[in-house]
C-alpha cells in the first residue's frame, strides 16, 4: 500500500471511544497534558485540568467552551496531599465520578552531572513529579475503589526505562513512577483499577524545548537524532495514543509501560 493509501485508510479507522468518559488530567495546562485534555473532550469525555497555571489552565478550558466541548480548570499544585485531595474531591463533584485519571504533571532541571545538583533541584523533582504522581494515584484509588474501577494512566518517561545522563534526578523521579505504576497494577487489579504508564521520548513540549535551549548545539541535534526518526515527537502522537488508553479498547493492558520513542529502545 503507499504511504498516501495508509495514510487514508488510518484516516478512516473509528477514533477510540471516550464519550461520556469522566476523566482528570494534572498538568493540564501545557504540552501533553493540554493536547490530551483537548483531545478527548473533542471525542465527548467530561474533563477536569488540573495545573499550577492559572492563566494557561483557563485558557484551554475556554476554548473547548467555544469549541462546544467540556473541560474544566482546578489551580492545584501535586506536592500537597491536601490540594490534590481538594482537586479529586472537585472533580468527582464536577464530573459526578471518574473513570480515567491522567497523571502528568511534571517538571525538568537543567542538565547537569550528579554530582552538581543540588539538595533543593534533587527534592522539587522527586516532590513533583515521583510524590505528586502518589498523591494523585492514592486519591485515585479511593474514588475508583468505591466506583466499580478505572484507568490510572501515569506520564512517565524513557528515562524512567534506561539512563538519562545529566538527568539524574528527573530519571529517578521516573523510574520511580515506573515502580509505583507495577506496583499498583498488581494490588487494585482485583478492584477493576489498572495502572499503565506512557513512556515518551523527547517530545516538541514547552518544557523539552526549555531544557533543549540549556544545551549547546552539538548536544542539541543529539538529542534530536538519538531517535531513529530523527526528530522529536509531536504532542499530537501522545496524546493520541493516551486517548486510546483512555478508552475500553485498552481494557486487557495492566501494568504496561506504553514506549513512544520512535524507536530509541529498539
Amino acid at each position: 500500500m503507499t504511504t498516501n493509501g495508509t495514510q487514508a485508510a488510518l484516516a478512516d479507522l473509528p477514533a477510540s471511544n471516550v464519550a461520556d468518559k469522566r476523566i482528570l488530567i494534572t498538568g493540564g495546562a501545557s504540552g501533553i497534558g493540554a493536547a490530551s485534555a483537548q483531545l478527548l473532550a473533542s471525542r465527548g469525555a467530561k474533563v477536569v485540568i488540573g495545573d499550577l497555571n492559572e492563566e494557561l489552565g483557563a485558557s484551554v478550558a475556554k476554548a473547548a467552551a467555544d469549541a462546544g466541548h467540556s473541560i474544566t480548570f482546578h489551580k492545584v499544585d501535586v506536592t500537597s496531599g491536601d490540594e490534590v485531595r481538594a482537586l479529586f474531591k472537585f472533580a468527582v463533584e464536577t464530573l459526578g465520578g471518574l473513570d480515567v485519571v491522567i497523571n502528568n504533571a511534571g517538571i525538568d532541571h537543567d542538565p547537569a552531572p550528579m554530582h552538581t545538583l543540588s539538595d533543593e533541584t534533587f527534592d522539587r523533582n522527586i516532590a513533583v513529579n515521583l510524590k505528586g504522581v502518589w498523591h494523585c494515584m492514592r486519591a485515585a484509588i479511593g474514588v475508583m475503589a468505591s466506583n466499580g474501577g478505572g484507568h490510572v494512566i501515569n506520564v512517565a518517561s524513557i528515562a524512567g526505562l534506561r539512563s538519562a545522563p545529566l538527568l539524574s534526578a528527573y530519571s529517578a523521579a521516573k523510574h520511580g513512577v515506573m515502580g509505583l505504576t507495577k506496583s499498583a497494577a498488581h494490588e487494585y487489579a482485583r478492584a477493576n483499577i489498572r495502572f499503565n504508564a506512557v513512556c515518551p521520548s523527547f517530545i516538541d513540549t514547552p518544557m523539552v524545548q526549555n531544557t533543549m535551549a540549556k544545551m549547546d548545539e552539538r548536544a542539541q541535534q543529539a538529542t534530536i537524532k538519538a531517535s531513529p526518526l530523527r526528530r522529536l515527537g509531536k504532542v499530537e502522537e501522545i496524546s493520541g495514543a493516551i486517548a486510546w488508553l483512555a478508552s475500553d479498547e485498552s481494557a486487557f493492558m495492566n501494568g504496561h509501560a506504553f514506549t513512544l520513542d520512535g524507536g530509541m529502545l529498539a
